[in-house]
């Protein structure tokens, strides 16, 4: 096992205002990490610094050795890294597998240039991301590959959020950020997920995953340790049952007075 990710002392300030302070912790090749904590924890800031939409105040990220603090988000793509958000980011004209297809951008070589005077390898390019990205529909989530020509638009709410993964994954990444995937879905839909997260870590054991969620289920359902934030520090971090049952934990979701109640 190797540390795909080290993320060390980040703090990130907007003006006064401090979402993330002095956060650091290391990822493996193929563990996952759930990061939790009440809303307004900093959570999805820290995921912005990861991901270069934010370059940090203080502190480094490091992936498979190298530094990428802040790096454009681009070429941290490129690097490995692939993520969701929380709002949709699909395109909803388009369809299922288009939108899985865009998510191949960084892995593809045809461009401008390319596909006039080369058209030949431009079909020849496109074929072959047609049945990746089918076959990474089949892997991801059988619903999905039947509704593979809709347009994204028309898809249920728990089928966009698998759509997002799906397409995350067509980067090929090393390291796979979930930002709240379970949002907006019933008991029903959320224990979907969590069978179809399981087929693609399955498939491919040594993706390193975050997740950032609120329902208890997915979080023990998957991580080998639990990271929980609350005003942007960290409160605790470890196993599941032991980061659930501490008291600094109770605290930041459920208040000092219920926590000791």
């Amino acid at each position: 096992m190797t540390i795909v990710l080290d993320v060390e002392n980040i703090t990130m300030r907007f003006g006064g205002l401090t979402a993330v302070k002095d956060v650091s912790f290391k990822l493996q090749t193929g563990e996952v990490l759930a990061v939790i904590g009440p809303n307004g924890a900093g959570k999805s800031t820290l995921f912005n610094v990861i991901t270069g939409v934010y370059r940090p105040t203080a502190g480094n990220v490091h992936f498979n050795g190298k530094e990428i603090t802040g790096k454009p988000s681009h070429e941290i793509v490129r690097r490995g890294i692939a993520r969701t958000f929380q709002s949709s980011r699909l395109f909803s004209d388009l369809s299922v597998i288009d939108n899985v297809i865009v998510g191949m951008h960084s892995r593809t070589k045809t461009g401008v240039l390319r596909a006039l005077f080369h058209p030949g390898f431009s079909r020849r390019e496109m074929a072959a991301s047609v049945r990746k990205a089918e076959a990474l529909l089949l892997n991801s989530s059988g619903d999905l590959f039947e509704q593979r020509y809709r347009p994204a638009g028309a898809l249920a709410q728990a089928d966009r959020r698998r759509l997002e993964i799906a397409r995350a994954l067509a980067s090929e990444p090393m390291l796979l950020l979930l930002d709240e995937p379970s949002v907006g879905m019933d008991d029903n839909e959320t224990d979907a997920l969590i069978n179809d997260i399981r087929r693609v870590r399955a498939a491919n054991s040594s993706l390193a995953v975050v997740v950032i969620e609120h329902d208890m289920r997915v979080v023990e359902a998957f991580p080998d340790h639990v990271l929980c934030v609350d005003y942007g520090s960290r409160v605790a971090e470890g196993g599941f049952d032991t980061v659930r049952s501490d008291p600094r934990v109770q605290e930041a979701y459920l208040g000092k007075a219920a926590a000791h109640a």
